[in-house]
Parts: C-alpha cells; structure tokens; sequence
C-alpha cells in the first residue's frame, strides 16, 4: 500500500476505457507528483492519459510515445528520492487541486485517493461535516444521526398518504421520503405537504425523482428536500452497452448533465430545499460504467458529475449516499467516496443504505452489516433501515443502528493507536486463515470443524445432551437412523462450556458422535483437565498459555485460543511459538470504550505483520435477555464491520435465553450477508414505494415459501423497473412489475418473458429457474414432513367423514 501517485489536477480528467476499477492502469508502478514534478516509483513502463502531452522531459533516458489515446512512458533514468530511487517527469501544466492515489492493494489496478476514508483507523471518531438544513431538521456531524423511512401509499392517494406519514412521524422518524413520478403526483405533494401542517406534523418531507426533472421543478416548491439519482436524471435508461466515447462527446455529455440539472439547483437554491445526490449501484448509466465499470469507482464519479455542477453553482445544502443491494459494495463505495471528498476538501454529510435489503432477520443483517460498519468508522449523519415490510416498521431497527453509532462515537470507542498496513478498505480480499491439517496419529477427523467459507460455532448445553437427536437436528445435521450427518448448512463446532460427567455415558455418547462427523467440540482447559472428553478441543486464554498450564494436556491436543485484541503486544507475541487450531476473538460486552472492531483490526495487523495464519472467530457474547434486533444488529455492526474487509473465518455468538435456532440462523445471515458461505436462496427484495406495482411483501412470501431451499441462487424481487435491471445485477433471476397485474421476468439483467399475469408469474418464475438448470426440489426431509401433514389432514378428514357415518347409522 506504500505506491502513491500525486496528481496537481482534478481527479476527474483521469479516465481509462479499458481499465473498469481504475482512472488509469500501470503495470506494477506507481507515481508521484512533487511540486509540478511527476515522480514514478518501481516503474519499469505504463500508461497516462494522452492530455498529459505537456509532460517534459527533466532527466535523461525519458521517452514519450503516443499510443492511442494514451502516452507510453519507457526507459526512465533512476534518481534518489529520500531513501527509494525514482523516476521523475516535470509537469509544465499549472492546477490548484491535489489529490494523492495508491494502489488499493499490492498489484492492484485500482488507484485510490492515499488519504484514509475516516477520522481515525484505531477508533469511532465522528467525520466532520457542514450542517445541511432539510426542512427544520439540521443534518449533519454536530446533530444527532436522523432516521428516515419512505412511504409505500400511491403519492395520489393524498388521504392514505397523510395518515402514513403521520404514523411514521408518530414512530420517531426524523425525515419521510415519498415518491413523486409524474405530474398528478407532483400535484397531490401540495395537498399532502397542506394536510399534514394543518395537523401540526412538521416532519420534512422528500421527493424521490427518477426521470423526470420538469416533476422536480414543480415539487421543489413544496417539499423540503429532492433525492436525484445522477444515474437517470439527465441519462437515459441504462441498457447495459458499453459505449465508446472521446473526450469531445464525454464533454458533450457533461454539458448536457449540465443544461438539465442547473435549473433544479438554482430553484433549490431559491426555495432553500435540501437535494441528496443519491447513487444507486443499480442505476447508473451506460456512460458511467463504459468509463468506470458497475463498480463503486464509477458511482462515486457519477454522483461528483452532479456535485461539481452544485459547487459551481455555489449550491451546498446537499448530501450524498451511495446505496447498493450488496453490503460489501456499498461500504466500499461509501469509503471511496469520502476518501476523493477529502481528496478534495469537501465535508458534505452522508446518507446511508443499503438498499433493497429484503425482509425480517435478513433485511435487518444486510442493514447492519452496511451501516453498522461505516457508523463504526464514523460514517454517516442520517440513515435508513430498507426493509420489504410497512415503513413503520423501519424505525425501531433504524434507530437501534444510530444509537449504536452516536454510543460509538460519543466514547470514541476503539484501542491503543496502531498502525494499519494490511487492511484492504478499498478491495475486498478475503484474509483465509488456514484450515486444519489432519496429523499422523490422529484418531479423528479435524479437518471438518471448520469451513472454508466461514465457520459457524454454537454453544451447547448439558441439557440439550439430555436429547440427542434434537440437539442434531438443532445444529442443522441430517439424521438416519437417529445418527446425525453433516449437511450444507451445519454447525461446523460447539463450544461446551461444561462437561457431562465421565459416568453420563449418553450424554459422551452423544459427544462422540458429534466428533466422529467431524464437528468439533470445545471445552474450556479446567473442564478438560478435570473431566477429559477423547478428541476435544480446548479452549485456552493467553494468561493459561503463557503460565503454561496447558502442558498437563496430552501432548497433541488440539488449541482453541481466546484473545480479547488489546493485550500489550509482547503478551501476544507467544502466538508465534503455538500451534493452534483457531482464535477466537473475545471482547468482553461490558467493555464501554474498547471498541471490538478496532481491537480485532490491531489483532489481525499483528497477525498478518508476523505472518501467523490462524482462523479467527468472531466470538461476541451477549447480555442476558438482550433483544432480538439488538442481537442482529449487534452482530452485524461488530462482526460484520469486520468480514466485509475480508477479516475473519467464521462467528460464534452467545446470548442466554435466547432461541438455539434463531442464533444459528443468524450466524449463517452473517455470513452470508459478508458474501461468505451461501446456505439458501438470497433475495434481493424492494422495500416497496408509491412505484410498486403489487403487492410486494405478499408476493415475496409466496416467493421465498417456494423457492428458499436453492443455496447458491439469487432472486431479486422488485416492485417496478426504477432500479430494477441494474439492481439486478447480483441476481441470478428476476421478477419484476412491468405494468398492473403484470410481471415481467430476467435472466440477470435481460428480460426473457414479458407481461405475464401475477396469478400465474411465480410459477412461471419456477420453471425459469427450472430451464436454467438451477432447480433442486426441496429436501426429502421437507417432502415427507409435507406428506405427513397431509396424511394427518386426510386421517382427520376421515375420522370427522366416519363419525358423522357412524351419527346417521347410529340415528
């Protein structure tokens, strides 16, 4: 991470058409600009921009050559820079703007602004922003994070409207968005705006646009804010072409951007409205991702376009997010983003989301693993919380989230200052610790108690020994003939806390068969000691390490060890003589000001600083009677923040009193949720607006009911076109309203079958998925569950048939 490259322009001459992540690409190389000089570093030949004819030679052995539309840059002489030897090229072109790049990661094509994405690297700092003002509610860091949701009423229906809104505000909401498509909506935004003052509700109101800037005109005269999407407010509908461009029609283009959005921004300006330049990774237009890809480069540029107009215009009440349906895109966009705003000494607040999240548990975990992580980095001045259930029901688990984040970054929660080098924020590369290895004399099977595309741990108790066969099916293994079998989706170890004694044979019974399938079992060092279980694992702390307690084991023992992340570095340095199994990363829930992203960031630095190569599990323990969504949300923001930077090899959350299965089926979430292993159908679900064109959160029941036993596929369920293809583009299918009472259905982002009745569009999306090849019918298991549900309705349909026989016989 230490190439850099130094630019005295704006960021924005630099663009590539064969390089989708990257303004420019070099093979192995990189740049600086000192003063007007350009210094290239461990460059043997690349490429910049043909603009950069005014380049002159300072040393000799410099060569230019024209290629394309490129410059080519060959046999440059050697000179000192400080410690390194540089090349060095003189710029004669003078510029006020400065930005600073660097590889994103050793031979990575991606350039990235050098300045760090966050206050702080070692703990929760709140970035600094100007206050934006929307309506009468202030946004910004000096202001508490706001919450928002969005209506799903027709923006026509002013009654139904108004009565949502004000059941939203009613909730805590700080902020509503609402849709306004056209003009008869644009029209009733007036009444709804009038309606709700007379009933004292001054909770500001959005404009959600799409297409249609003459409707943003009007409604800027009434609501308090307007989302623009930079993908389709001046572009057309994207079609998914890569198009070629010279400088000349790209120039065009941003002229024409101009020409259509000045209006708007000067009528803002007049008013005093807000405007958030709201990107979506599912919208944006073909120019964009000719130049820049599908990818969080080309929405940060696509969403500048709209900003510099805004700034040129002397117009800054406005925000921006960068929302995507993928966790891991969205948090690498926002990152970007804030990484180029610094670059260029912007401080404009931000709004996040992750969007078209899906409903219950899964929604919640995507929302978290987005949010949760930029909140935990200081990111973020207002938030929502997407989900494919009424917006009301956004508000508790948004609110949730911001108070984890405001708690965060009150206590500046984090650790000792440490230095970062290894970490990849800006291109997701999975740290995969290494797996066990089976060992000459080995009794059973370890290679098993992991997974290699996340682990999930469980802790067990003796009761649940009391009943085997539910403690299997309880941790997802496939029974036959009452003995368990591992399947897709099982717990790969448990950790038990406590041991049977040595004269419960059921219950070590039941150990035994749980280790001879290959899922590990974990005890704590005094329960191994004192009540030896064959061919456990133990788990030890450093204090037992260094005390060197643990040699009492017989030799061979597998080690399990627990690390909280903040110890002093010599107590961690014993971590390079052990020969462990697995870390799990433990900091204790009581801890106020440590942070366990921060502590967990420094472990895996030092990890990686001494090449240790160990899985590290996410170990969180939760307070008893903790709820439900804080659980989630827990996980997600903690564990979560950590996975989607490629940190981490599996979770095991505890939570007394809570449900076993809703634990392990959070923990698979996560997983997933952090793009890890993929255990059922993803879903890619709208949370529904003013545009849906059905019912959507009946028609994704149906959906999910008959189609979440396909790991490995992914749907995406959407109400209308808005966002629909581009959106699609993580999903394998689509279902998507084209019009009232119809579906139109996608492979990718292609319509294959259009105008289908609703009555009989999940069926035909079934057998879509069928012609695909990517059908399995549900389990044997769930067919013979359902084949004995119905074998009890007929049973009692016969006995009820034979008793009323028996009452006319007997009459």
């Amino acid at each position: 991470m230490g190439q850099l490259v130094k630019i005295h322009v704006s960021v924005a001459q630099w663009r590539t058409k064969t390089a989708s992540l990257a303004f420019f690409s070099f093979s192995c190389c990189a740049f600086v600009f000192l003063g007007w000089d350009l210094v290239i570093v461990k460059m043997a030949t690349g490429t910049v921009p043909a603009s950069f004819m005014e380049l002159k030679i300072r040393d000799r052995g410099l060569g230019l050559t024209k290629s394309m539309d490129f410059v080519k840059v060959s046999n440059l002489q050697r000179v000192k820079f400080g410690r390194s030897k540089v090349f060095v090229i003189r710029n004669s072109s003078s510029g006020s703007d400065v930005a600073e790049l660097q590889a994103a990661s050793e031979g990575s094509p991606l350039l990235v602004p050098r300045q760090k994405y966050c206050e702080s690297i070692h703990k929760t700092v709140r970035r600094k922003t100007r206050t934006v003002m929307v309506g009468n509610v202030a946004v910004g860091s000096e202001h508490p994070i706001r919450v928002q949701t969005m209506t799903t009423t027709d923006t026509k229906d002013v009654g139904a409207t108004v009565e949502q809104v004000m059941r939203i505000a009613d909730m805590g909401a700080d902020i509503v968005r609402i849709t306004v498509q056209g003009k008869r909506e644009a029209d009733a935004c007036y009444e709804i705006k009038n309606s709700l003052v007379q009933k004292n509700y001054m909770i500001p109101l959005v404009a959600d646009i799409h297409f249609a800037p003459s409707v943003a005109m009007r409604v800027a005269e009434c609501f308090d804010k307007i989302r623009v999407n930079p993908g389709n407010f001046a572009d057309r509908r994207a079609q998914f072409e890569t198009l070629e461009y010279t400088e000349d029609d790209y120039q065009k283009e941003l002229e024409h951007i101009e020409q259509v959005f000045s209006p708007l921004v000067e009528k803002c300006k007049k008013y005093g409205r807000a405007m958030r330049i709201g990107t979506n990774h599912g919208s944006l237009s073909d120019r964009i991702m000719s130049y820049y890809g599908d990818s969080p480069r080309g929405m940060v540029e696509s969403a500048f376009e709209f900003a510099r107009i805004c700034r040129k215009l002397d117009y800054h009440n406005f925000l921006f997010s960068m929302k995507a349906s993928n966790p891991v895109v969205m948090v690498q966009a926002y990152r970007l983003l804030v990484a180029e705003m610094n670059v260029q000494g912007w401080d404009y607040p931000l709004h996040l989301g992750v969007t078209e999240a899906g409903e219950g548990e899964d929604g919640r975990m995507k929302s978290a693993i987005g949010i949760g992580t930029l909140l935990q980095d200081g990111l973020g001045d207002t938030i929502r919380v997407s989900l494919t259930e009424p917006p009301e029901e956004e508000i508790d688990p948004c609110r949730r989230l911001a108070n984890l984040g405001m708690r965060a970054a009150e206590l500046q929660q984090g650790v000792a200052p440490f230095e970062e080098k290894h970490r990849r924020y800006f291109d997701f590369q999975r740290r995969t610790g290494q797996l066990p290895i089976q060992k000459e004399g080995e009794e059973v099977d370890y290679r098993g108690v992991l997974h290699r595309d996340g682990s999930v741990l469980m802790p067990v108790s003796l009761d649940q020994l009391k009943t085997p066969e539910l403690l299997y099916k309880s941790l997802a293994a496939k029974l036959v003939v009452g003995m368990p079998f591992k399947d897709l989706a099982t717990v790969d170890s448990i950790l038990l806390r406590e041991l049977p004694p040595a004269d419960d044979s059921d219950a070590r019974l039941a150990l035994k068969r749980l280790i001879d399938i290959s899922i590990g079992v974990i005890t704590p060092l005094s329960e191994q000691l004192t009540k030896p279980l064959p061919n456990a694992m133990v788990l030890v702390n450093l204090k037992e390490l260094s005390s060197g307690v643990y040699k009492l084991l017989p030799e061979g023992t597998r080690l399990a060890l627990s690390v909280r992340g903040d110890e002093p570095y010599e107590d961690l340095e014993i971590l390079k003589n052990v020969d462990a199994t697995m870390l799990l990363h433990d900091l204790p829930y009581t801890e106020d000001k440590i942070s366990r992203v921060h502590t967990a960031r420094r472990l895996f630095e030092f990890l990686s600083e001494n090449a240790l190569d160990f899985p590290v599990i996410h170990h969180i323990q939760f307070p008893s009677s903790a709820h439900r969504d804080d659980l989630v949300i827990g996980a997600g923001s903690n564990a979560g923040a950590l996975l989607v930077d490629g940190l981490g090899d599996g979770i095991l959350l505890e939570a007394p009193d809570q449900d076993f299965d809703f634990l392990r089926n959070t923990s698979f979430n996560l997983l997933q949720g952090c793009r890890m292993r993929n255990t059922k159908t993803e879903y890619v679900s709208c949370p529904s607006c003013g545009r849906t064109l059905f019912d959507l959160q009946e028609i994704s029941a149906d959906i999910r009911e008959k189609t979440s036993h396909l790991p490995g596929v992914s749907i995406a369920i959407m109400g209308c076109i808005v966002n629909g293809p581009g959106e699609m583009a993580d999903a394998d299918f689509g279902y998507v309203g084209g019009a009232p009472g119809k579906i139109d259905l996608y492979v990718g982002k292609t319509v294959v079958k259009r105008g289908i009745d609703m009555e009989r569009a999940t069926d035909a999306l079934i057998q879509l998925i069928k012609d695909h090849g990517r059908w399995v019918d549900p389990p044997a298991e769930e067919r013979a569950a359902a084949a004995q549900l119905n074998e009890g309705i007929n049973f009692a349909i016969g006995s009820c048939l034979l008793k009323q026989s028996d009452k006319i016989i007997a009459s």
